[in-house]
């Protein structure tokens, strides 16, 4: 049984070389299959031009039989390299995502979304006898029912998407322009991903240092943005030309330094800072008036952490709401205090208070 070999990228059959991996060594797999389009023949825009569709070998079985053999032999070799805890990312169209499904749900694994890469400039249905193709839909899943501390950066979609919740359907554009790797003046890879997609899951889906697993690695992407992000990644591939061609790519990333990779923590993992921690380092005196943003509302610090206003006391939450008239209040975010004649959040103070427990 061999090491890891993180960073790398490992030429030859996806099943058997993740069969001599090392069994729960992977935070992630993210899986790029061949989607058996099964093409007939050349694609022809009404021009009578040819389309550059995808007719490569890899991309075509004898029979849906043989290409359900193939899935349950990569999906068990993933299976089995995956941590308790880890995740599975796997994309398809309608050629193949719903027979990789429900193999997926045979096997054990636990979908967590099923999500819709919308694509902002698809490929026009040149035929005209069907609709655009304008989307390709991954499954996101765990081993198990049972694996519950998956990693999933909320807070740090959130962030990503203006504050609001990251929904399931994700408005992208697929890979073109200086992104698009070109051989010649051609397209090096034909399934090339773009990079906001990977940068996206990675996002949702890892930490720092995680090792991220692509069996089907094509022109690199994965590694590409794994490497960008301060993530580790293992590559197989079978072609030696993608092999040439995604290590030149990934040997022209830079790193992010670790400073600039820190994203938003989940709430549930942070330090719970209670606002009289404030009162005790001195960073807040007893007596000192808070505001809310637009200076409507006032409230006194008193010295065991709670406030009062004129016709109430109680914990910041408490007195935030009250003064608003609302059912709940974040009082670390609505509470100000007044420092030189600027307002500034109370929760500057508590988040001060954690970087120092965190350097401890």
């Amino acid at each position: 049984m061999q090491e890891l070999p993180v960073n790398r990228i490992i030429q030859g059959d996806s099943i058997k070389i993740m069969e001599g991996l090392p069994a729960g060594s992977v935070d992630m797999i993210f899986a790029d299959p061949p989607y058996n389009l099964q093409l007939k023949g050349e694609l022809k825009r009404p021009n009578d031009s040819v389309v550059d569709a995808v007719t490569d070998d890899w991309d075509k079985f004898d029979s849906l039989e043989d290409y359900d053999a193939f899935t349950r032999g990569w999906l068990s070799a993933a299976r089995r390299l995956l941590k308790d805890d880890g995740t599975l990312w796997v994309i398809g169209s309608y050629h193949n995502i719903y027979r990789i499904g429900a193999i997926l749900q045979d096997m054990g694994f636990w979908i967590l979304n099923d999500v819709v890469w919308r694509k902002s400039n698809p490929m026009p249905n040149f035929r005209g006898r069907r609709l655009t193709n304008a989307h390709e839909t991954m499954i996101w899943c765990t081993k198990s029912e049972a694996a519950k501390s998956y990693t999933f950066n909320y807070e740090a979609l959130k962030a990503l998407n203006d504050d609001l919740q990251m929904r399931s359907d994700w408005l992208l554009p697929i890979c073109s322009g200086n992104e698009r790797l070109k051989v010649n003046g051609k397209k090096a890879h034909s399934t090339q991903k773009p990079e906001a997609l990977l940068y996206r899951i990675l996002l949702t889906a890892t930490r720092d240092d995680d090792v991220v697993l692509d069996p089907f690695f094509g022109s690199g992407t994965t590694g590409a943005v794994a490497k960008k992000l301060g993530r580790r990644f293992v590559g197989i591939e079978r072609e030696d030309r993608f092999c040439r061609l995604a290590q030149s790519r990934i040997a022209r990333v830079r790193t992010l330094p670790p400073e600039d990779r820190v994203i938003t923590p989940p709430k549930r993992q942070e330090t719970r800072i209670p606002f009289g921690m404030l009162l005790e380092r001195g960073l807040i005196e007893p007596g000192t008036v808070l505001h809310d943003p637009a200076r409507r509302h006032a409230a006194k610090v008193r010295p065991d952490g709670s406030l009062v206003c004129a016709d109430a006391t109680g914990s910041i939450h408490k007195i935030g709401a009250h003064v608003q008239r609302a059912p709940s209040c974040n009082g670390w975010v609505y509470w100000h205090v007044d420092v030189e004649g600027h307002l500034k959040p109370i929760d500057l103070f508590r988040q001060q208070i954690r970087d120092e427990l965190g350097a401890i």
